[in-house]
């Protein structure tokens, strides 16, 4: 009996983390329709795709202007469950400004607006501004501004089981999938979230 051939345990790619993300199956079709289907499933896995992503528009990129003279306002060191410190000067910690707390470096930052809702559980909602950094190191688990195929998304930096980086939502509700990157995806980390802001009024 000859030990070659016949299927090895565990190879080929994991299940689920091939083009489109879940197991596939082989089907017979006219050779004269596959031009057909593979235009229909290549429009079927962008929009797919698209709704994952939530893709960041150009016009929502800013880049920071930083005052020559930092705008230091006063950081309070009271801990207070409502209302306000008293102004009083025993009450300030120290002063803070805004652009040198949220920017490590100006000329590798820019500001994103948050759309849709797949990372609202680490804080992020529509219409948040986030701080990235072009100039940081990405790691496993860090926030990034990613490209996929060309289009902009911010998700969890992370590895599959093949060691091939995938790119996770932060929403418990399911509606958003974990976005696998294949050896023929167009996939760049573009700059890492260093923090976000937002206003209330």
């Amino acid at each position: 009996m000859s030990n070659r051939g016949g299927k090895r345990e565990n190879a080929g790619r994991p299940r689920g983390q091939g083009k489109y993300g879940e197991p596939t199956v082989t089907v017979r079709i006219p050779q004269s329709q596959g031009v057909t289907v593979k235009s229909f499933l290549d429009a079927y896995q962008r929009k797919r795709t698209e709704s994952d992503l939530e893709t960041v528009n150009m016009d929502d990129i800013f880049t920071p202007v930083i005052n020559e003279q930092p705008i230091r306002l006063p950081l309070f060191s009271t801990k207070v469950a409502a209302g306000f410190p008293s102004p009083a000067d025993d009450y300030v910690e120290k002063r803070l400004d805004i652009s040198e707390f949220m920017i490590d470096h100006a000329a590798s930052t820019f500001f994103v607006t948050i759309k849709g809702e797949s990372m609202i559980d680490v804080g992020l909602l529509p219409g948040d501004k986030v701080v990235v950094d072009r100039s940081k190191t990405p790691s496993i688990g860090d926030i990034v501004l990613a490209v996929v195929d060309r289009e902009f998304t911010i998700k969890i930096l992370d590895q599959g089981a093949n060691k091939m980086p995938r790119l996770m939502p932060a929403n418990s509700s399911g509606v958003y999938r974990p976005i696998y990157i294949c050896p023929d995806t167009q996939f760049e980390i573009f700059g890492v979230v260093i923090g976000s802001f937002r206003r209330f009024k």
